[in-house]
């Protein structure tokens, strides 16, 4: 008498299986309120993965703010807000002393800055000396109030959104804050499909011109984006697409019509947004094709053209199309 089959147990999923199926559902989630713009949502969750800021680039009305709400609403950590303009100073971003007359002292009062994930909505409508009070807390965490340095919760996250510097009273980023963002974002008009369907949404709820991001759930805590942004660190790279890396952050320091190239900065970021793709799709390890998903979000702000090239029409997404075409991709 032959005994029954006993059916075969599942195996465990992995800490990096479990990752991979939350951020599906994060991706999923944000892309109920934000439509038509997977590829730039999928690039937020790179850099929030790796741990880097993102500058967000595009006309008014395309969603920039409404993303970063979106993401704000997922995540159920600190979230802040900064609309920046010409008259903001940079103590209404840090924080500053205020003097007691009852206790006859000074007490520090911490400014927006001290979040987890900050929104720097129009960034480029403030002077460069108020952009450039988030230069400490992007690159070190942390803010330094009358000598005394306050970390800054973690994760901490900028997302700052730009209009176009063409536009009237914009005001450019300094290169040195430019390389601290991991990624610059464009942001373009959705396809007609996404268009029809975002104008039905919109038309169906309460507020006049905007979706709603109440309805989302909240599915991340900042202990789950730093376990998240530890497994992805741990995400295997072969020597040989870290040298590819490189040695495209390099060639843009000698590429022909470019009057700047990117610095090792880039080189990191490269690496770091190559893990972060790779799990967002749920690989094993990093391959080049992660590495040239990233590049050009990762290259666009920290290369110039030539006057000659833009003369003759060229832009920046046509030279790192090139740049992409002539560096030889490994192997694997």
């Amino acid at each position: 008498m032959s005994e029954t089959a006993k059916p075969t147990a599942k195996p465990a999923a992995t800490p990096r299986q479990k990752a991979h199926q939350l951020l599906q559902a994060v991706r999923g989630e944000i892309n109920k309120a934000l439509i038509g713009q997977q590829a730039v949502v999928d690039d937020v969750l790179c850099a929030l993965l790796a741990g880097g800021h993102v500058l967000i680039e595009g006309v008014p009305g395309l969603g920039k703010t409404l993303l970063v709400r979106a993401l704000a609403r997922v995540f159920g950590g600190d979230f802040s807000r900064i609309q920046f303009t010409p008259d903001l100073m940079p103590s209404d971003v840090t924080g500053h002393a205020v003097y007691d007359l009852k206790s006859e002292a000074f007490h520090l009062r911490k400014g927006p800055v001290f979040t987890h994930l900050l929104l720097a909505d129009e960034i480029n409508r403030a002077p460069a000396k108020t952009q450039a009070a988030l230069l400490e807390v992007m690159q070190e965490r942390q803010v330094t109030l009358e000598g005394e340095a306050l970390p800054v919760p973690q994760p901490f996250m900028v997302l700052a959104t730009q209009n176009p510097i063409e536009q009237e009273g914009t005001y450019p980023l300094p290169e040195a804050e430019l390389d601290r963002f991991m990624l610059k974002l464009a942001i373009d008009y959705p396809e007609a499909a996404d268009e029809v369907n975002l104008v039905r949404q919109v038309t169906r709820s309460a507020q006049a011109d905007a979706l709603e991001v109440s309805q989302l759930r909240t599915l991340l805590q900042p202990k789950d984006v730093q376990i998240l942004q530890k497994i992805t660190s741990e995400l295997p790279v072969d020597e040989q697409v870290l040298d590819y890396a490189v040695r495209l952050a390099r060639a843009t320091r000698t590429w022909p019509g470019l009057l700047l190239g990117a610095g090792p900065r880039a080189s990191i970021a490269l690496v770091r947004c190559g893990r972060a793709h790779a799990m967002l799709r749920g690989g094993e390890f990093v391959t080049p094709d992660d590495i040239k998903a990233c590049a050009a979000a990762v290259l666009r702000h920290r290369v110039r053209l030539s006057a000659e090239l833009e003369i003759a029409g060229q832009n920046l997404e046509h030279v790192i199309a090139q740049l992409l075409e002539q560096v030889d991709a490994p192997r694997l």
